[in-house]
């Protein structure tokens, strides 16, 4: 897999601060399949790609203006 230069790793502090949402619902929807799966970074540590929630983020958009 060739990476993109332009790739952005996020930090769990700048996921929540960017969704509005807690650590626990993060987590929890992960689980369900609905958000996006953290990437490990090393043993205690994940992040999250920002394009991968940029897109999860533009879909809660549309989602919500279509109703």
């Amino acid at each position: 897999m060739q990476s993109n230069p332009n790739t952005k790793i996020l930090r769990l502090r700048e996921v929540l601060s960017r969704t509005g949402l807690s650590r626990s619902t993060i987590y929890e929807i992960v689980g369900k399949g609905t958000f996006p799966k953290p990437i490990n970074l090393a043993p205690r540590a994940v992040g999250w790609l920002e394009s991968e929630i940029d897109t999860w983020i533009a879909e809660r958009i549309a989602a919500s203006r279509s109703k």
